[in-house]
């Protein structure tokens, strides 16, 4: 009984002691890291025990989801990132700090500081830990990865970026746009069309192909399973994290666990088929081709068969979501700047004719390029970037404890008007005539792809898959925005068009096929 009696009591001590590290990280902690923050001059919304600062970050995107924006209005920060918005408006754009959850953030907007941070080569601010269902998501490819897995990785799916490589991927992007547009015609007597839906079909087309070259339609069923854990990710995005919740066996993880068995399983069966045909026919050259080719030479980067999944896992998923955005918000604006719209198409027949286009035509198209560039700073895909103090660290004139967590909401720095100007919230693509970093007062202002050594690796694809579409659209149609279309901006995982964008569209030379 004695012995009972002691193993009870240091379980008790234990539990105690557990106990009392809880309430002091909950309740004690805030307190310090806040007042430390508050001799700097860094203020921010109050921490609330437990929540911290969720409840108002919930309370203040609900209202914005109720609000409709006039078509002209291209300020959506106040749809897409109302708590950012208030807050930095509340604290003149200084750095900030607020709570999600017992974890506290510190929000940054100007380029200068945002450069400290993502160009730092020593690698101070590494990327964030990230929740379970993004992982689930995305795998952790080179997105995800850091320090030597991050060096590993992208020397294994670096060449599939090679320009020369794009180049091919170029006629592939051309071919699955002319299969669309090719449908638009025929289904023309409907006149309106939610082009948002057929750049998401189309995105998934050109992404599989480029993943997975002749196994396309595979990848599409990797997709489906992708959507349905997007679904997952979106419904916990404002949820605290509670270690170990992941491993129950709740209905929400059961399901997200079929999920992902079903896209690994068919992402290791496309890997696997392409790895036995190899003697017959190489490795191929899409982007699983290279990485396998890669991974099989002697002096290679061997990655398992669990890495190359998730590179795959990420490159498709995050390939088709932005460029399918891109696109669409490209359209929205030239159906609502008509004379923008002209001019591309002056442009476009003027270099490339009825042609599909190749890249050295598409290396001539400076209009279209100052253009998607302007959409990227207005309605970029990717609304903030995220990384942590890796040590503790000075930031500007802030000290940050290692592990915060610093929160860069470049929907905000895009529209700064000390940075981009007067017009910072208007659409006008000739302030990037004379490049990108000259098209603001400081270089690297447009963050659309971020900066540093973890710049998006995609980036050049994106352009010129992008550049490719945009051109065969004005080759073959005028559009303008339908009066069903509502200008509702929202955040889920990219900036979406809430309500889908209805185009009304005009054949412009009736019987024309582009070459």
């Amino acid at each position: 009984m004695s012995n009972l009696g002691l193993v009870l009591g240091a379980l008790l001590v234990v539990l105690i002691w557990y106990l009392w590290k809880g309430l002091n990280y909950l309740t004690w902690r805030p307190y310090v890291i806040t007042e430390a923050f508050r001799k700097q001059g860094v203020r921010g919304p109050a921490y609330r025990f437990w929540s911290g600062s969720l409840g108002e970050i919930r309370s203040i995107s609900k209202a914005a989801m109720e609000q409709i924006l006039d078509v002209k209005s291209h300020d959506i920060s106040t749809r897409v990132q109302p708590f950012y918005r208030k807050w930095t408006s509340e604290y003149a754009g200084e750095p900030f700090l607020f709570w999600f959850g017992p974890e506290p953030r510190i929000c940054v907007c100007h380029p200068e500081l945002i450069k400290q941070v993502l160009a730092n080569k020593f690698r101070f601010y590494p990327k964030i830990d990230p929740p379970p269902n993004v992982t689930s998501l995305l795998g952790k490819g080179l997105i995800l990865v850091e320090g030597t897995e991050w060096v590993r990785h992208r020397r294994v799916v670096g060449p599939a970026f090679h320009m020369e490589k794009l180049k091919i991927l170029t006629k592939t992007t051309a071919e699955c746009a002319k299969a669309m547009l090719e449908g638009w015609e025929a289904e023309y007597q409907q006149k309106e069309i939610d082009v948002s839906a057929q750049f998401q079909e189309l995105a998934v087309d050109l992404i599989s192909q480029a993943t997975f070259g002749s196994s396309f339609t595979e990848g599409k069923e990797v997709f489906l399973a992708q959507q349905e854990l997007q679904k997952i990710v979106v419904a916990s995005n404002l949820s605290i994290n509670i270690p170990g919740t992941k491993y129950i066996p709740s209905r929400s993880n059961l399901y997200k666990w079929k999920l992902e068995k079903r896209v690994r399983s068919k992402l290791v069966s496309i890997i696997q088929a392409r790895v036995d045909s190899k003697e017959r026919c190489g490795y191929g050259n899409d982007l699983l081709g290279l990485m396998l080719e890669a991974c099989h030479k002697p002096e290679g980067q061997i990655l398992s068969m669990d890495a190359i999944v998730d590179e795959c896992k990420t490159f498709f998923f995050a390939g088709q979501e932005t460029t399918a955005q891109f696109l669409t918000w490209t359209v929205f604006l030239l159906s609502t700047n008509q004379n923008w719209q002209e001019k591309l198409r002056e442009e476009v027949l003027r270099e490339c004719g009825m042609q599909s286009p190749d890249a050295d035509m598409l290396r001539k198209l400076k209009l279209v390029t100052m253009v998607l560039l302007e959409t990227l700073r207005l309605y970029g895909p990717i609304d903030v970037l995220r990384r942590k103090a890796g040590k503790d660290m000075t930031l500007g004139k802030i000290n940050i404890p290692k592990d915060t967590e610093i929160v860069m909401p470049i929907m905000l720095t895009h529209r700064n008007k000390e940075i981009w100007g007067p017009d910072a919230d208007e659409f006008n693509p000739l302030r990037f005539e004379h490049g990108v970093t000259k098209a603001a007062t400081h270089p690297t202002a447009l963050l659309a792809f971020a900066v540093g050594p973890r710049a998006c690796i995609g980036r050049n694809f994106a352009m010129l898959e992008a550049k490719t579409v945009i051109t065969m659209i004005l080759q073959r149609f005028s559009f303008s925005l339908s009066s069903e279309y509502k200008h509702a901006p929202r955040r889920s995982i990219s900036v979406q068009p809430q309500y889908g964008l209805p185009i009304v569209l005009k054949p412009l030379r009736a019987g024309i096929r582009i070459g």
